[in-house]
């Protein structure tokens, strides 16, 4: 029941300069997603975001769109609508090359299997809205959803509340930022502990 980097990747959901200024507690739900991103490239764990409607809203603040691998402009609240979900599935495993193609199957070395990473660290705006319904989709995939409740916002916290409840009874595990960074480093000993600490002070 605790995160395991090595099975992680990291969604960043719409922090959109034209968005944040109206989002409840907004300092302080950009510079936790900033946290996480970081914590994430300290253990290795893919971070990936998206933007709904960038035309209208604006790209992502510039310190989380840099921590992202590739950010999605989507139409649809759900990324997932929008393919989020390829991003985060494993590539498919390559044909066998050369002669193994015409040896019997039993004879045939088995390919490497493509690392999975099905466990979904998610946070994000509106939280009641786009966070909420790419988080759903992703449990409806199959993926073991975890949201990072003090890097979510919505314009009202009633909102924002009513998200986390309808996303725990769907499911989803309800965590903080340093939850997921003490998780992810499991021991003082990890060579990003000392990193981590300053991050969160």
């Amino acid at each position: 029941m605790l995160l395991d980097a090595s099975q992680s990747q990291l969604v960043l959901v719409d922090y959109q300069a034209r968005l944040m200024p109206a989002i409840f507690e907004n300092e302080a739900v950009a510079a936790n997603a900033v946290r996480l991103g970081k914590m994430a490239a300290m253990v290795d764990v893919p971070v990936w975001g998206t933007e709904q409607n960038p035309s209208k809203l604006g790209e992502n603040l510039p310190d989380i769109r840099a921590l992202c691998r590739k950010t999605l402009a989507k139409m649809h609240f759900s990324g997932v609508e929008e393919g989020l979900g390829e991003w985060l599935r494993a590539p498919a495993k390559a044909a066998p090359q050369g002669n193994a193609r015409s040896l019997p199957k039993h004879l045939q070395k088995p390919q490497a299997a493509a690392e999975e990473r099905n466990t979904i660290v998610i946070a994000g705006c509106e939280a009641h809205v786009c966070l909420m319904q790419t988080a759903l989709d992703l449990l409806e995939d199959e993926f073991d959803v975890w949201v990072v409740t003090d890097a979510c916002g919505s314009r009202t916290e009633r909102n924002r509340d009513a998200a986390f409840d309808r996303l725990a009874g769907a499911g989803a595990e309800l965590v903080t930022t340093e939850m997921v960074g003490f998780e992810w480093l499991r021991t003082a000993e990890h060579p990003a502990f000392r990193d981590l600490q300053a991050l969160i002070r």
